[in-house]
């Protein structure tokens, strides 16, 4: 996230960037959208609505992207920021981070948010940046939710956590080196 004064530099230097707009109340959803900036010429802004989140979503993914958003910002020096009623600015590669999630839980099942959020926070912001590029050209609007990469998103993040599959991967190596199951070894 930005902060206004973050935002007066951003809109200066690099104007694609996303907003995410928290309406009043607690019921209303959450709307993610990307300001593409301007465009050649006299063209105006442009702006691509990515995902509208039901607020009990939201509400079960925002604190872990805050933190993880603040941590980054502070390895670089950078004011950190919170999610505020109304329209909050976030730099394009963050928000970019921010749709992979908000694709991954906008379908999926309630109890398995947790599991996305820890999935999603295991990935590289390499990953991420990934992820969102191959989502956003085929199913990126707001009426994709059952297409494509954003099913995959939801089965990748949502599914299995992945400190499960570390661990039965251990564990079945273990049976291996027991003298059970024996390997081969050779993808060790």
């Amino acid at each position: 996230m930005i902060d206004a004064t973050t935002t007066l530099t951003l809109t200066a230097s690099d104007p694609h960037h996303f907003v995410v707009t928290i309406p009043r109340g607690n019921t209303a959803a959450v709307l993610i959208s990307e300001h593409l900036g301007m465009g050649a010429g006299a063209a105006p802004e442009q702006i691509l609505d990515r995902v509208m989140l039901a607020r009990p979503r939201w509400t079960a993914i925002r604190a872990e992207v805050q933190r993880a958003f603040n941590a980054r910002l502070k390895e670089h020096n950078l004011a950190t920021g919170t999610w505020k009623v109304g329209e909050t600015p976030v730099d394009r590669l963050l928000g970019k981070e921010l749709c992979v999630l908000a694709w991954a839980v906008e379908k999926l099942e309630p109890e398995k948010i947790r599991i996305a959020v820890r999935n999603w926070l295991a990935l590289r912001p390499e990953e991420r940046w990934w992820l969102f590029g191959m989502t956003a050209i085929a199913t990126g609007g707001l009426q994709d939710g059952d297409h494509g990469w954003r099913v995959a998103l939801r089965y990748a993040l949502g599914d299995v956590a992945q400190n499960e599959l570390l661990k039965a991967r251990l564990e079945t190596r273990k049976l291996g080196e027991a003298g059970v199951n024996k390997t081969l070894g050779l993808f060790d």
